[in-house]
């Protein structure tokens, strides 16, 4: 490997390892309510507020899911401010709402004899949702299991409709155990338990079931429980450290399987009896997703086209393709959900500059229907800027994709601009309709969304380029945009003024912009990042730590590495003003993360407000909050970049 790029004073180091033992814990319970409150947000000028609630107030509907007769459809939606379940009776008819209250909540099942549904419901942002039933008609929730600090995660019900299986961390915080709820007699049974962190890929009528165990950051094992002779055997991918999604296929003994493993980019596969043959075509782009419906009819497959997404249709027994209806400009279409019998399918369209829209399919009577509408109430959404594929030259010469949206007035003023770093990291940042988007821009910001190296959509040496040491080689690309901008973007002799964002590792990208990289950015607004991969890998839940170590590196064996790419090594270089949003609840990000952050640049006299939401986790889910978080962000820009 070449040699890295960065090179660490021992002094610097060692003031890191001093901040390391300035917090433990994680979520609510590890910082003082005093602490909460003197960090709780401002209120925002009534004009900003205002004019970021009308943005708010464009609200897409989920995909959601078709009863099997097609006469009722259940779905998310965010029109009431947090998350929450609704029922339409027919296409374009008046929704019904299902859940109210102020936690988050989805329909994840619908029982096969239409009595009841499943629902997905969480407090505070916290990510240890909890399983419930209600009557297809509403009314009060039956609780199946909701834990404190227990993760329980729907998989399936049995065709029957008398049991509904899930996952749960209930006996060790980083292990899953799979378990099976009697709807009739609301008894509970566990069906497997081993160590490790497993979820159900799919299923049988005989009872096997297709099981994922994730041992790592896009990092997966195949195996197949029996339970009539409680036996399990290793299917795919044990001991290789490499990315597996599976399916049970439409012929008898074979799987489906999607993987990186046989070539640059992801591939849907037939496995049988440890032979693999190709289904797709090898192409210079991912399959990301696959789902096959339950009556084994079709296979759905998503295409990455460098970000945007395309739908294509298999039969499950001939492998041949079967026609979609035609999305013309579409940036987007996506699945939703596969009736039980096949017949039906919920889709999504979406462009730059019209929210996604939801469709029925019928394969039967080959129609469409439209079930529910958009809202976007006092905007002209086709003013919208569409977001242009673009590229930055990092330092070695490697093209970094990104996404631009531009104010039209930019075409020939100077106009600043916001960089905002996807989290992940391996995820993508892509094109489509985003009213997040929009608010920078109508504020008159160019926004910018790189794709650097560690991002998935691009093949797998890009995604992998950032694993553990290599990242000490990439992670100029955060510098490189900065440098680029400048060079490229200015005009009569001046360059614009740069501000940086992003949460999840997003904010820890924003962090290292504004001390390991000081002064290629003017201002940033780090959301959830964290400030010390050491300290976030000691403190973020068990389970996570698993899967991020092979990512970040191990804090005990890598704990050199974690420092040496740690925001908290370089703050005696910071000299730009940084903004600290954080949720209290935070599951994965510790909300010490972000107080030792800010608590060091106090002591260095650096303007780096904090602020803190207590009834939030991993990123603001309510209206309110992020009507704040928004406006902040946009006011500490406006503030520093104009």
């Amino acid at each position: 490997m070449k040699k890295s790029i960065l090179l660490i004073p021992l002094c610097l180091c060692l003031f890191t390892l001093a901040q390391a033992k300035d917090y433990a814990g994680l979520g609510a319970d590890s910082i003082d309510l005093k602490r909460v409150a003197e960090f709780a947000p401002p209120p925002l000028p009534e004009e900003v507020g205002r004019s970021i609630s009308s943005m708010l107030d464009i609200r897409t509907p989920g995909l959601g899911l078709v009863s099997k007769d097609a006469k009722k459809l259940f779905f998310g939606w965010a029109v009431s401010g947090t998350s929450q379940v609704w029922r339409s009776d027919g296409p374009m008819k008046y929704p019904i709402q299902m859940t109210g209250g102020e936690d988050r909540t989805m329909v994840v099942g619908v029982m096969p004899d239409m009595k009841f549904i499943v629902l997905s419901r969480d407090r505070k942002g916290e990510e240890n949702p909890g399983l419930y039933l209600q009557s297809v008609d509403g009314g009060p929730l039956i609780e199946i299991l909701h834990k404190n600090k227990v993760r329980t995660s729907f998989q399936f019900i049995t065709d029957d409709s008398k049991y509904i299986y899930y996952t749960a961390n209930d006996i060790k915080p980083d292990s899953y155990a799979i378990y099976r709820y009697d709807v009739a007699d609301k008894k509970i049974e566990v069906v497997f338990s081993e160590d490790g962190i497993w979820s159900i890929a799919d299923h049988q009528k005989d009872g096997r079931l297709l099981l994922t165990k994730s041992v790592g950051s896009l990092q997966t094992e195949i195996y197949e429980w029996e339970p009539k002779n409680q036996t399990l055997k290793a299917l795919i991918g044990q001991n290789e450290k490499e990315d597996y999604e599976a399916s049970y296929s439409a012929k008898k003994e074979e799987i489906l399987v999607l993987t990186p493993k046989y070539g640059e980019f992801r591939r849907l596969y037939r496995w049988n009896d440890g032979k693999i043959t190709p289904i797709t075509p090898e192409m210079k782009m991912d399959v990301d997703s696959f789902t096959i419906d339950e009556a084994r009819q079709r296979i759905y497959t998503s295409i990455n086209d460098g970000g945007y997404t395309r739908l294509e249709v298999l039969n499950a027994k001939t492998l041949k393709k079967e026609n979609l209806p035609k999305f013309s400009q579409a940036d987007h279409v996506y699945i939703g959900s596969v009736s039980r019998d096949g017949r039906y399918v919920t889709l999504g369209v979406e462009t730059s500059r019209a929210p996604r829209t939801s469709y029925v399919y019928d394969w039967k009577l080959r129609k469409l229907t439209q079930w529910v509408q958009p809202s976007t109430p006092e905007i002209d959404t086709s003013k919208f800027a569409s977001a242009k594929l673009e590229n930055y030259i990092a330092r070695d010469g490697t093209p970094i994709p990104m996404f631009v949206r531009r104010p039209e007035k930019c075409a020939t003023e100077l106009c600043p601009v916001v960089v905002e770093f996807h989290g992940g990291p391996e995820s993508q940042a892509q094109p489509g309709f985003s009213t997040h988007a929009q608010i920078f821009v109508d504020a008159g910001f160019i926004f910018v969304e790189p794709n650097v190296r560690g991002s998935e959509g691009y093949g797998k040496t890009w995604s992998h380029a950032d694993d553990r040491e290599k990242r000490l080689d990439v992670i100029s690309d955060i510098e490189d945009c900065a440098v680029y901008i400048r060079s490229q973007w200015g005009k009569d002799g001046k360059t614009p003024k740069i501000g940086i964002t992003g949460g999840s590792y997003g904010g820890y990208s924003t962090l290292i912009g504004m001390s390991m990289f000081a002064g290629a950015y003017d201002a940033g607004v780090a959301i959830v990042g964290m400030s010390s991969l050491l300290t976030f890998m000691q403190n973020t839940a068990p389970y996570r730590r698993i899967l991020r170590a092979n990512e970040y590196g191990d804090p005990d064996k890598d704990k050199d590495l974690l420092i040496k790419l740690s925001p908290m090594t370089y703050l005696k270089k910071v000299k730009s003003p940084l903004l600290i949003i954080q949720g209290v609840s935070d599951p994965r990000v510790p909300v010490g993360e972000a107080l030792q952050i800010h608590d060091a640049l106090q002591s260095q006299r650096i303007d780096s407000p904090l602020i803190l939401f207590p009834d939030e986790g991993h990123g603001a889910a309510k209206k309110e909050n992020q009507i704040l978080q928004l406006g902040h962000t946009l006011a500490f820009f406006e503030k520093y970049l104009k």
